[in-house]
């Protein structure tokens, strides 16, 4: 039964950054796990199980974030922001998780059994690394608006998130905090190729996209309960 008040149609705001919250998650955890294993014992990397892994994902974040990105705006009468927000952001991280599955795939073993795989690597990563900088410096100024803008705040309608609805500030700062923990990695993942650069600039990058990631994968988990509670409760 509808909830009164907020009616919503769906049929006009198709929704599914839940599929793409939990995608993120997983490939930012994945990307700190595989970085952890290229450093302590390369040789035992098995490329291929990594090459899938990062190609299921980017294949969901790609095409979910392209068509968010093309559809403007897809959430129609609701939120359009968020095709910048998730829809944009999902798409480059996609691209990014399908060139290296390409390379995992194609090139990976070649690459890990060279005497210098770790410096070979940090070599292939370094041109990409202008765009991942690029996504990093944006994920800040989406974080920023965030707050400014108090965005992300669900309506009361929806379960468990919803009953934040009066203090929109809550959600605003939780997602922008997340956002901002991955920007944070992504603007320092330059500096991190560099030769000569410190065990401490890949320890904060780990920390900061894993404890992302844990959070955008449970979070994205819970909200198949949450979306699913806020449609049946705003359906006219």
């Amino acid at each position: 039964m509808a909830a009164e008040g907020l009616v919503i149609d769906w049929a006009q705001m198709p929704t599914y950054n839940t599929v793409m919250s939990v995608a993120v998650g997983a490939g930012l955890i994945l990307l700190v796990w595989l970085g952890r294993d290229l450093i302590r014992a390369p040789r035992k990397v098995v490329t291929e199980g990594w090459a899938l892994a990062f190609g299921v994902l980017g294949l969901i974040l790609t095409a979910t974030g392209l068509h968010m990105t093309l559809t403007w705006p897809l959430a129609a009468g609701g939120f359009p922001f968020d095709n910048i927000i998730f829809g944009e952001t999902s798409l480059a991280f996609g691209v990014l998780l399908l060139a290296a599955a390409f390379y995992l795939w194609t090139r990976g073993k070649e690459a890990l059994a060279r005497e210098d795989a770790t410096d070979h690597l940090r070599a292939v990563a370094r041109p990409v690394s202008v765009f991942v900088l690029g996504m990093g410096l944006g994920l800040v100024a989406i974080a920023i608006a965030g707050v400014t803008y108090q965005l992300f705040a669900a309506p009361p309608e929806e379960p468990i998130s919803g009953a934040f609805a009066a203090y929109p500030l809550v959600e605003a700062i939780f997602m922008s905090g997340l956002i901002a923990l991955v920007g944070l990695g992504a603007i320092l993942f330059p500096l991190a190729l560099r030769d000569g650069a410190g065990r401490g600039l890949r320890v904060v990058i780990g920390w900061a996209w894993g404890l992302a990631g844990l959070a955008f994968l449970l979070f994205g988990a819970m909200n198949f309960f949450t979306h699913i509670g806020l449609i049946v409760n705003t359906m006219g």
